[in-house]
């Protein structure tokens, strides 16, 4: 079973649920690197300002893949939700760029109190 994404949460809580159970950081890392067009191409880009949408694109891919990798690892534990998500970026060389996204996955149950 798929974990939505209003499962998801950067906070602790998420509202309306209570926490039964933490299963432990889960994480997604993709690692990326440009290629020799884009880079060209957003290189242009840069000449005539405002939002450089080739490297846009790449970095939300990037976050998505990682995020959705992290969704992974919370569902083969079990979880039906990811708490604290947060995201980390290094470049490993020049051009490429590690991407990790972690949270702690959490069964959740709805409050009813």
């Amino acid at each position: 079973m798929a974990i939505e994404h209003g499962m998801t949460t950067t906070t602790l809580t998420i509202e309306g649920y209570r926490t039964t159970r933490s299963l432990g950081v889960v994480r997604g890392i993709t690692v990326r690197s440009r290629s020799v067009l884009g880079t060209i191409g957003a290189s242009l880009q840069t000449l005539v300002g405002g939002n450089i949408t080739l490297l846009t694109e790449l970095c939300e891919k990037t976050r998505e893949e990682a995020f959705d990798l992290m969704l992974e690892h919370a569902q083969q534990l079990g979880a039906n939700a990811v708490l604290s998500i947060r995201y980390d970026a290094t470049e490993v060389m020049q051009g490429v760029t590690e991407v990790l996204c972690y949270g702690t996955a959490a069964i959740v149950e709805r409050d009813h109190r």
